[in-house]
Order: structure tokens, then sequence, then C-alpha cells
């Protein structure tokens, strides 16, 4: 199967053309669109996968918060989150591009790759910490889920939402108050 996309510089010469210019080119017809760009695209389903060259790999997500555990394949190249979405299996998330922590999880066997995680420090990483939105597995991978405030806790010392008010913020709003 092919994509075809339809050269956008014919149309425009198709609609600036002149009809004396088109009894001079006759290969400009109206309405007809002269080159086209085709592109090959291979559709698969998660059936067809065995015959395609990306390996699978089987993810086990023990869902901390709802008290489950989700098995399933995930290929190489695709995130982790996407494919679980596309196997009606719900995650936990919230920015899909790797910026914040609600998809973090803690690795308990295997091993991902994960070069967008902006959300996550290296140190965190290195702790066997992950986020599933930008995350591609290189093993079978077993992982947990993890509260969005502890990992944030971790990284930077403080509660992001439901975390008690540090000191230094009471007494900004105490002063805050007083004005």
């Amino acid at each position: 199967m092919a994509l075809v996309f339809h050269c956008t510089s014919c149309n425009w010469l198709q609609r600036k053309t002149s009809p004396m210019n088109r009894r001079y080119s006759p290969n400009i017809r109206r309405g007809a669109t002269r080159c086209e760009f085709r592109i090959p695209v291979e559709i698969s389903s998660p059936a067809d996968r065995g015959s395609l060259a990306v390996p699978s790999h089987k993810v086990t997500v023990h869902d901390r918060q709802r008290g489950v555990v989700h098995e399933f394949e995930v290929p190489e190249d695709q995130y982790i989150l996407h494919s679980a979405e596309s196997q009606n299996i719900n995650l936990p998330f919230a920015c899909r591009h790797g910026c914040c922590t609600s998809c973090a999880v803690r690795v308990k066997s295997g091993e991902l790759r994960q070069p967008q995680a902006l959300g996550i420090s290296a140190e965190l990483k290195s702790q066997g910490y992950a986020l599933l939105c930008v995350g591609f597995p290189t093993s079978d991978l077993e992982v947990e889920t993890q509260d969005e405030d502890e990992v944030y806790w971790l990284q930077f010392g403080r509660y992001f939402a439901r975390g008690p008010i540090e000191r230094d913020d009471y007494a900004l709003e105490l002063a805050m108050g007083d004005e």
C-alpha cells in the first residue's frame, strides 16, 4: 500500500496558468494533477508482528494505585504507554511527552530505553525509575507504577501536588495574608 500526496507545486501552477498559456502547455489540464509522491507504507496489526523484523517484548506492569497487574506485548520501536493503550490497557499518564512524573515506574526486572525522559533526573534513572510514555522496551520488562508525588519528592526534595506544605511555603502564605 502507498500513501499518495499530490504535488502542491503542480496544483499551484494549474491555478496560476491562464487559458492562453494552456494552449501552449498540453500537459497541463484543468483539474488534473501532474505528479504525485508515493510513499510505501506497511500496515500491520499486533497479529502479524511475527513477520516484521522488530522484536516484541512482554511487559508486566504492577499498577499499585488500582491494585491490578497488566501483561502485554510491546514492539521495541513503540512507546510502552501507546502500545498499552492500543490494547485497551489503562495506565496513568498526563503529558505524554516525558516531562512529568505521572507515568513514572520503578523497574523490577528487564531493561528499557528512554532517551526523551526529561521528567526524571539521570540519578533517578540510574536507580531504576522510568517513564512509560517515552519508554521503549529492550527486553522483557516488569515494572511497578509509582506515586507522582513520591517521585517528584525524590527528585526535587518537595512534593508536587498532594504532599504537605513546606515550611517556607507556609511562611510565604502568612506574609502575603498580612498585607
